[in-house]
């Protein structure tokens, strides 16, 4: 289904044509003074220009030209040269009551021509719990990747773990200290490896910082960790058997917690997955004659006659032959050009790593490794602060687990939640549906609160202005979606059921409105995931719960006399809920039924 604005474009270009003018200046926009007119068109402005002539001369020939379109309820032609469009009620009612028909995608169509799209959100590292730190790449990374699935793409989303380097050895020199008998350990062992891990998910992340603390101390111990993490990348089996423990473990833990955030991913592939092509991809690079030594270093020189700035050489191999991050991030584009064949992937980490994924995706064209249809995007995101501007920590300064962030919100929701019910005398809810809903509205204000920023930027992580019900936040959108809910059984309640028939015209200046809205959904959508920014459907959801929030305070639709007006409302409401649940399950979370 054409969206609203594109329909409204054809109809001005015609009208431009039909004139003697190039069609080009009839592109329309949505106004910038909505208290004059609903959408706009400039061209007249630069068409006179080319044709040399006065600005309203050509804009009133437009407006004349447009006036008996039914499209329209009013088109305007205002010194010096602009067109102020109204769109007529009937058609604005025909265009709704289609999308409503459209059950599930309300006009949006899904792309003609699929792209396999690679997602890579996530960045764990095992051994260790996710942090804060983690936040932002889960939530929009999935957001990401559910708004590219609704558009009818091939979504891959990898979690991408880091499993690979000195960490390991630290686990495995610290682990041998403790249990210097385990199996693992003896070189001479041929036999099966136990299935059962030797240690716990709580005694592995306490191995880590405690290895990590003696390594910055002991000299000798650091040794060890780097001669046991080269051992096992040159793969010694016992090694490899306690990396597969330390997956399984730390896998399972971060699973459940990734639940908790309504973050999934299709593929668990870690940085030792990509491990098996880095010799062949750095042997064609040498043979190619891409890569050469510099100060020791293996490199690929990315810089670029245009660059405006220092764009250092990519590093491939270290003086000792270590890979580093580069050649890790290299050799996984390798596998997943060779597993998936993707059209484009998408990288979402700490905007500070900007110029690794620079170096990165420049060596990776340079050297052949994408073809130049393969899309590489770095979406850079911005620090979550505190409400002192600087990033969050905990109240003793350290880096705070997500599980704990997450269980400080729901508490803080489940009090509001409780006040709620006191004030409202809403005593019929069960404690356990209670819990439930806070954690529903909680994970709102989580996800909300930071894809409601532009990724880019940085934001203050509030959990006072995220929880609350009022204002520009998640459970402010959840709330108006249980009122329609409330709307809706009330009505059938009645004994009526809900209508299929199509919208009537619009009955006050807040239905319109919120008709308006509506119907700019399908455009809305097509634009987010164009540009990747989740932060437009908060917008655009905000915008929407307020239209329908105006219309609802203004309109008595459950005590509407008229039958057939107050099944078009119905119908309005219906419409509404749907776009607005569709639109939070692709930013990642879900309303109750009650609150």
């Amino acid at each position: 289904m054409k969206t609203l604005i594109d329909s409204i474009t054809d109809v001005v270009m015609q009208v431009f044509e039909e004139n003697g003018y190039d069609k080009k200046y009839g592109k329309v926009t949505l106004s910038n003074r909505p208290d004059l007119c609903e959408y706009q068109c400039n061209g007249a402005m630069a068409a006179a220009k080319e044709y040399k002539c006065a600005p309203f001369m050509i804009s009133d020939k437009i407006a004349e030209g447009l006036a008996g379109n039914a499209m329209f309820e009013s088109a305007e032609s205002v010194k010096p040269g602009f067109i102020n469009l109204k769109i007529s009620p009937e058609y604005l009612a025909d265009f709704v009551s289609r999308m409503k028909a459209d059950e599930g995608r309300f006009g949006c169509e899904k792309a003609e021509n699929p792209k396999t799209i690679i997602v890579d959100y996530g960045g764990a590292n095992v051994a260790k719990p996710l942090h804060v730190g983690h936040l932002r790449s889960a939530i929009i990374g999935e957001s990401v990747k559910r708004i590219g699935k609704y558009m009818g793409h091939n979504m891959i989303g990898d979690v991408h773990l880091g499993d690979w380097g000195l960490q390991m050895g630290l686990i495995i020199v610290e682990l041998k200290e403790r249990k210097p008998d385990l199996v693992y350990y003896d070189e001479s062992y041929t036999g099966e490896y136990p299935t059962e891990p030797p240690f716990t998910i709580s005694e592995l992340e306490e191995i880590y910082p405690t290895a990590s603390g003696k390594s910055k101390e002991d000299a000798a111990y650091r040794e060890a960790a780097m001669e046991a993490t080269s051992e096992l990348q040159s793969g010694r089996r016992g090694y490899r058997a306690l990396l597969d423990h330390i997956l399984k473990v730390s896998v399972t833990d971060l699973k459940k917690n990734y639940d908790n955030l309504n973050v999934s991913f299709e593929l668990w592939k870690g940085e030792s997955d990509a491990q098996p092509y880095i010799p062949d991809m750095v042997q064609k690079m040498k043979d190619q004659g891409f890569a050469h030594m510099s100060e020791g270093a293996l490199v690929v020189d990315v810089a670029e006659e245009t660059d405006t700035k220092e764009i250092p050489p990519c590093i491939i191999l270290k003086s000792d032959g270590a890979s580093l991050y580069s050649t890790t991030d290299l050799a996984t584009i390798v596998m997943r050009v060779q597993d998936y064949n993707p059209d484009a992937i998408i990288y979402l980490t700490d905007q500070r790593q900007s110029m690794h994924f620079v170096q990165v995706f420049r060596c990776a064209r340079k050297t052949g490794l994408v073809d130049d249809h393969v899309e590489l995007k770095h979406i850079g995101f911005g620090t979550m602060n505190g409400k002192d501007g600087k990033p969050f920590k905990t109240r003793e300064g350290g880096v705070m687990r997500l599980e704990y962030l997450l269980d400080e919100i729901n508490q803080e929701m489940l009090k509001k939640i409780k006040e709620n019910q006191k004030e409202k005398e809403n005593l019929d809810i069960s404690d356990d549906e209670v819990e439930k809903t806070a954690k529903t509205v909680a994970l709102a204000a989580v996800k909300y609160g930071d894809l409601s920023n532009q990724a880019s930027k940085d934001y203050v992580f509030d959990i006072e202005r995220f929880t609350s019900f009022e204002g520009n936040t998640g459970p402010y959108i959840l709330y108006t979606i249980v009122r329609i809910k409330s709307i809706l059984r009330k009505y059938e309640q009645t004994g009526k059921t809900l209508p299929t028939e199509a919208v009537a015209g619009a009955h006050s200046a807040s239905e319109k409105n919120l008709m308006l809205v509506l119907a700019r959904f399908n455009a809305m959508m097509e634009n987010a995931f164009e540009e990747t920014a989740p932060h437009k459907i908060c917008a655009y959801i905000y915008e929407l719960a307020n239209a329908f929030n105006s219309f609802y305070h203004e309109t008595k639709i459950l005590s509407e006399e008229d039958e057939n007006i107050q099944k078009s409302y119905i119908g309005l409401l219906m419409l509404t809920k749907g776009i607005l649940e569709t639109c939070i399950d692709v930013l990642g979370f879900s309303a109750p039924d009650r609150m």
